[in-house]
């Protein structure tokens, strides 16, 4: 099945939160795939290698609002509404599985006729970059993975997180604010987000678990690569993932953000902005 709204009328009440949200990026294009259609959403006036931004489960284009002014002083930025989640994407085939989820990926990055960019992905959006990243390494200049999926299974105590934040979402604004700490998601204090919380609970997503990573999967990667993990992170022991990724990936660059849950890049977005715009910059260097 493919996902989508529940109702029409829930479809509607999500645009008409998620298009005003949508003015950090000045222009959008479809991008016609075997899946379906996404739209990728162009912001930054910067004239170096395009960076291109993979949201989570769940989410568009719209979170990565505090993003754009930072990454798009170098750099053109593309955020993406992948099919499967909601936003402005339209879903017309199921996908199935990991080689399939890979498949959608590749035909929406290559709509961006783009030959080489610089991908960031949260959470899925990571677990989707890397996996594009083993896929197809001379496309890629870079990955930036915040929190990604694919270094454990889908846990109950992740689902409990996930329902939790979004009941708390449904609260009134200053009590939305103040269940942020309690529940670990400083989503609850974005109100640009927040405005679209509502609406997202009447979405359906039927997209494949994360498949998780095997170890010579990950040291197939040949882009330079980032991972800012929470240090609470609902997914899995942040510890245990960094210890991994040094093992298997000696040249990549692992963070742990201190007090951040899975939701890093609201916990602390000037934080994160400024490690993702010097790992870029390094990047352009070759260091």
């Amino acid at each position: 099945m493919n996902s989508s709204f529940t109702t029409p009328a829930a479809r509607e009440r999500f645009l008409a939160a998620y298009r005003p949200a949508l003015a950090p990026f000045p222009s959008s294009t479809p991008i016609r795939t075997p899946f379906g259609t996404a739209v990728a959403h162009h912001g930054g006036t910067g004239t170096g290698t395009p960076v291109v931004l993979l949201s989570g489960a769940g989410g568009n284009a719209v979170a990565w609002h505090r993003y754009v002014a930072p990454l798009g002083r170098d750099h053109p930025v593309v955020a993406l509404d992948l099919i499967g989640e909601p936003g402005l994407a339209e879903q017309t085939r199921p996908i199935t599985g990991t080689a399939e989820a890979v498949e959608c990926l590749t035909a929406t990055l290559d709509g961006l006729d783009t030959p080489r960019m610089h991908l960031v992905g949260m959470s899925y959006g990571g677990w989707a970059a890397l996996r594009y990243a083993i896929a197809a390494p001379s496309r890629v200049a870079s990955v930036t993975l915040l929190d990604p999926a694919g270094f454990g299974r889908v846990t109950a105590g992740f689902m409990v997180w996930l329902i939790a934040g979004g009941l708390a979402g449904l609260a009134p604004r200053g009590l939305r604010h103040r269940l942020a700490g309690p529940v670990r998601n400083a989503t609850l204090r974005d109100d640009h987000l927040a405005a679209m919380l509502p609406s997202l609970m009447r979405f359906r997503r039927r997209i494949p678990a994360p498949a998780v990573f095997t170890d010579e999967e990950l040291a197939s990667v040949t882009a330079p690569a980032m991972f800012l993990l929470g240090e609470h992170s609902a997914l899995y022991p942040a510890a245990d993932a960094a210890a991994r990724l040094e093992s298997v990936m000696p040249a990549a660059r692992v963070e742990i953000i201190r007090g951040a849950s899975h939701d890093v890049p609201t916990y602390a977005p000037e934080l994160v902005a400024e490690r993702m715009t010097n790992f870029l910059e390094s990047v352009h260097h070759g260091q």
